[in-house]
C-alpha cells in the first residue's frame, strides 16, 4: 500500500501545501520577470520598428512602380510634381493636399488627394490610400474633438517631374538639372524619388533639397524621417527601394507632431545631407 504524506506549513494556515508562494518568494519572482521584460522590451522595440520599416519599403515599390508605369504612358514625361499650391490644382500633382496640424484644414485627412485620378495622377496605376503613410507615423489632427490620422507621410524629390519647377535647386546654380523626362534620369540607380519625410517637416507633395558640392555650404531644407531606428524609407528611378540610415544628430530631430520645427537650416559638414544632395540631381 502505497503512502502520501503531505508536509504543511507550521505558520499561517496549516491547510496550505508546501508548494504555496510565500510573500518574499512571489517578490523574488516579480523581480525576475522585471528583469527579464527590461531586456526583452528594446529587442522587440527594435523588431517593431524593423517590421514597419519592411512594410514601408514595400509600400514605396509599388509607388515606385506606379511612378515608372505613368512615364510609360506618357512618352517619357515623369509624374506632375509641383511646388506649393500649384498641385492643388486639378490634373496639376502627382498628389494633392498641403499638410499641417490644423483641424480646419482638410487636406490633412482627404483620402481622394491621393486615390481621385483628377487630383493624384498615380491614382491611375493603384487605388490604395495606404500607400502613402508609414505605419510608424502616427500623426493626427483634431477634428470635432476627435483625433483623426494624417493621411500621407511620403513626400516626391522636386527635381523630379514633367511640370517641376524646382525652385531649390534653381538656387543651387543653373548648372544642377531638373528631370522632367525619364531619359533625362543619367543616374537611375542612385536619384531617389520618393522618401518618408518628417512629420513635423512635411507639407507640399515635394520634398525639397539644395545640391552642392561644398559641405560647408550643406543645407537642410526639408527634413527626412527617421522613424526606422533613425533612418528612412526611400525609392529610386531604377524601381529599387531602400532603408538609409542617418549619421548626424542634425538629420534627426525630435518628433513633436506640432508641425513647428524650424526648415531650411544650415547644417555645414552634415553628411547626411550631402548624401541628400547627391541622389537629389546632378549637375548638366
Amino acid at each position: 500500500m502505497n503512502h502520501r504524506c503531505h508536509i504543511l506549513r507550521t505558520h499561517g494556515n496549516p491547510g496550505w501545501p508546501h508548494n504555496a508562494f510565500t510573500l518574499i518568494e512571489l517578490l523574488v519572482v516579480i523581480a525576475i520577470i522585471a528583469i527579464l521584460a527590461g531586456m526583452l522590451l528594446p529587442a522587440l522595440s527594435k523588431a517593431k520598428t524593423k517590421a514597419q520599416g519592411i512594410y514601408c519599403l514595400n509600400n514605396l515599390k509599388q509607388l515606385q512602380l506606379a511612378w515608372v508605369m505613368y512615364s510609360d504612358d506618357h512618352e517619357g514625361l515623369l509624374p506632375p510634381n509641383p511646388e506649393g499650391r500649384a498641385q492643388n490644382i486639378e490634373g496639376q500633382g502627382w498628389v494633392s493636399g498641403l499638410l499641417d496640424f490644423n483641424g480646419a484644414n482638410a487636406d490633412n485627412t482627404n483620402i481622394l488627394y491621393l486615390t481621385d485620378p483628377r487630383w493624384a495622377k498615380l491614382a491611375a496605376y493603384h487605388n490604395t490610400h495606404t500607400l502613402y503613410k508609414c505605419p510608424a507615423d502616427r500623426s493626427a489632427v483634431t477634428i470635432g474633438g476627435v483625433k483623426q490620422a494624417r493621411v500621407r507621410s511620403v513626400s516626391m524629390n522636386q527635381a523630379v517631374g514633367w511640370n517641376a519647377t524646382a525652385s531649390w535647386v534653381v538656387r543651387a546654380g543653373p548648372d544642377y538639372r531638373i528631370m522632367r523626362k525619364l531619359s533625362e534620369v543619367r543616374l537611375p540607380t542612385t536619384t531617389f524619388v520618393l522618401a518618408d519625410e518628417h512629420p513635423d517637416s512635411i507639407n507640399g507633395a515635394g520634398l525639397a533639397v539644395q545640391p552642392t558640392d561644398d559641405p560647408s555650404a550643406a543645407r537642410i531644407i526639408d527634413f527626412p524621417a527617421s522613424y526606422h531606428n533613425g533612418a528612412a524609407g526611400f525609392s529610386f528611378v531604377d524601381g529599387h527601394a531602400e532603408v538609409h540610415k542617418w549619421v548626424d544628430a542634425r538629420t534627426q530631430p525630435p518628433i513633436l507632431y506640432t508641425g513647428a520645427l524650424k526648415l531650411n537650416v544650415s547644417s555645414p559638414g552634415n553628411r547626411d545631407a550631402m548624401w541628400l544632395s547627391e541622389r537629389t540631381t546632378q549637375k548638366n
